[in-house]
């Protein structure tokens, strides 16, 4: 039995191969095809989109955008690497029509369309969203650190230039007291010119170092990386590396990237409010729910979603069941338009009323309007600590004149019923005799509250039940629970993304400087994840309908 026979090299045939045969109709490269050519690349931002009447004819952008989505799709990035496929891929000759272009042009495609890379992956957003692929009911939020085109070596901040300075003049002293010991000097020591040369290059480095330590003084910045020096050195699973932090919003019910960011935050802390902003505004809703890990703790930024239609699901890092936070009370006049209304002026004004938006109806986030009601009292106990009216312990804080302050911050944060209007938490003195200091407390306290013993001295530092006391009738408490089955699903959301496209796609790294190439590169990136999950979902054949 022979083994099966391929065509003879040498065989000519009547009519030549037609490249549209090798492609068949499954396959993405015909995805890629119809995708670039239905774009509006003018519109998108792209350079060269006419040609000049006269010079030299230039390669279309569309060709080289397809180039670009194909190599991402399939885990080449490098221009060079690009331009050898040209030469052999039987389905770029389908893409480009066997167009070969130089790898300097291939590469200054990138660099010179930066800005209008990142409108491409909008724009294949939109068209997920005409095929009805994005949910909008949860999206997660996560970051990523990713390698910028800088080494630690060149990457400095003030007090690593301050050593490297202090360790040159100890160096240059140390030559030159070898310099006055010449004569009682070792046979081995160095020569009086070895030791100018080498006081020399010590004295350049020195310069050099200064210069860098006043450039970052002027600056402002806190760290200079002189290879790229919009990254920053940060902390990573292995070590601290020069990086990009990468932000992306991945939709719960199809696992697209509906946007991301592209930062030089050390944490990320205080962009939440940030990247579900702009994936809210590229997903055209009004309102969205957002999960996010304990790196995103600040209470600021959370507070700031909650005015601005966005629901934060935030795992609790110093809480224990609920974040909570006191706003001030505005009486209005809240109608069934203004309740029902998504607009951040509207829910603001709802929130300080102590009437839940509808938009917020069924979710997380609940108010609660509170008036001064109960009268208890702190009581300093025998071992130096004070008991709070909800049963908490304070800590004695400083000693000031013949009084003492107490307080107790994670009890004021977390506390459902404060005896404060203040948003932040509570400092109680007690005098040299006094036992208790009354207070008096906001809403309806589910616990048993300290009672107040008759006939106790009144502590003049302590205006609760004076006639003086300015505090608010009426506060609002504005409550966000934690939900544990969203916090969980967050993980399985987020992480798939960078997982595939740092490892499987080989782009745990950049090859561009600086930030808007980054976010370019990137943009390259997930517009391929995001291909490939819409394949996967719907086919090729519907994709192409669909564009």
């Amino acid at each position: 039995m022979k083994y099966i026979q391929g065509q003879d090299r040498h065989q000519l045939t009547l009519l030549p191969d037609c490249i549209e045969d090798y492609i068949g109709e499954e396959n993405p490269v015909r995805v890629i095809d119809a995708f670039v050519d239905s774009l509006d690349l003018t519109g998108a931002g792209f350079i060269r989109t006419t040609p000049n009447e006269t010079g030299r004819p230039p390669y279309s952008p569309k060709d080289l955008l397809k180039l670009y989505v194909y190599g991402y799709f399939n885990r080449i990035r490098s221009s060079r690497k690009l331009m050898i496929e040209c030469t052999r891929n039987i389905e770029l000759f389908y893409l480009l029509r066997k167009l070969t272009p130089d790898f300097r042009t291939i590469a200054d495609f990138r660099k010179d369309n930066a800005k209008a890379l990142k409108n491409v992956f909008r724009a294949f957003v939109k068209l997920c969203m005409n095929l009805d692929l994005y949910k909008k009911e949860l999206l997660a939020i996560d970051g990523s650190k990713f390698r910028a085109v800088n080494s630690k070596d060149n990457a400095y901040n003030a007090e690593i230039l301050e050593k490297k300075l202090k360790r040159i003049d100890e160096h240059i002293a140390e030559y030159l007291s070898q310099m006055d010991n010449e004569d009682k000097s070792e046979p081995d020591t160095l020569s009086p010119d070895k030791i100018k040369a080498a006081i020399e290059e010590l004295t350049l480095r020195k310069e050099k170092y200064q210069g860098f330590l006043k450039e970052l003084l002027e600056s402002g910045e806190t760290q200079l990386l002189l290879t790229d020096p919009e990254a920053r050195r940060m902390h990573s699973k292995d070590g601290f590396h020069c990086c990009y932090n990468v932000q992306t919003a991945v939709d719960k019910g199809s696992h697209l990237i509906a946007d991301y960011e592209v930062t030089n935050h050390n944490t990320d802390q205080g962009l939440l409010k940030e990247v579900a902003q702009s994936a809210r505004e590229n997903l055209e809703v009004e309102t969205i729910e957002v999960v996010a890990d304990k790196g995103y703790e600040s209470r600021e930024d959370i507070l700031n979603c909650v005015m601005n239609g966005i629901v934060p699901n935030v795992a609790l890092k110093y809480d224990k069941h609920e974040r909570l936070y006191t706003i001030d009370y505005e009486e209005a006049d809240i109608t069934e338009e203004i309740k029902n209304s998504t607009k951040p002026e509207d829910i603001q004004k709802c929130i300080r009323a102590g009437v839940v938006p509808a938009c917020y109806e069924n979710t997380a986030i609940s108010l609660e309007l509170q008036e001064k009601s109960a009268l208890s009292c702190f009581t300093l106990n025998d071992d130096g600590t004070v008991t709070c009216p909800m049963g908490n312990i304070l800590s004695k804080v400083k000693t000031k004149g013949s009084n003492t302050w107490y307080r107790n911050k994670d009890a004021c944060r977390q506390c459902p019923n404060k005896c404060t209007s203040s948003k932040g938490y509570k400092t109680v003195s007690f005098g040299p005799n006094t036992k208790y200091v009354p207070v008096r407390m906001y809403g309806s306290p589910s616990c048993k509250l300290n009672p107040i013993p008759d006939n106790i001295p009144m502590n003049p530092f302590n205006h609760t039940l004076d006639r003086k006391d300015y505090s608010p009738p009426k506060k609002i408490v504005l409550k966000i629970k934690e939900d544990i089955q969203k916090i969980k699903e967050r993980m399985c959301l987020s992480e798939h993304p960078f997982g595939t496209v740092k490892w499987y796609n080989g782009a745990n790294y950049l090859l561009c400087k600086g930030k808007e190439k980054a976010t370019a590169e990137l943009g390259l990136s997930f517009l391929a994840y995001n291909m490939k999950r819409a394949i996967n979902m719907v086919g090729v054949r519907k994709l192409i309908e669909a564009i």
